[in-house]
C-alpha cells in the first residue's frame, strides 16, 4: 500500500486553513453582535452595522458547514 503524502499535506493544510478561517469569521459575528448590545447601552451609531456584519458572519459560517455536509453525505450528489 502506498500513501501519496503531498496529498494528505495539502488536505491538512486545507483543512487547517478553513477552519481558521471558520473560526475568525464567527468571532468577527461575535463581535458584531456586541456592537449592537453596546450600541443599545450607550450611543445608537453602530447598531445596524454591527447587525449586519453579525449576520453576514454567521451566513458565511452556515454555508461553509452546509457545504462540507453536502461533500460527506453521498444522498445529495
Amino acid at each position: 500500500m502506498q500513501l501519496d503524502w503531498t496529498a494528505l499535506g495539502e488536505v491538512a493544510a486545507v483543512s487547517t486553513g478553513v477552519t481558521i478561517g471558520v473560526v475568525v469569521v464567527f468571532a468577527l459575528g461575535v463581535l458584531g453582535l456586541a456592537r449592537v448590545e453596546a450600541a443599545r447601552e450607550g450611543d445608537a451609531g453602530t447598531d445596524a452595522v454591527g447587525l449586519g456584519v453579525a449576520g453576514l458572519c454567521f451566513l458565511a459560517c452556515a454555508a461553509v458547514v452546509a457545504y462540507g455536509i453536502y461533500l460527506i453525505v453521498p444522498q445529495f450528489h
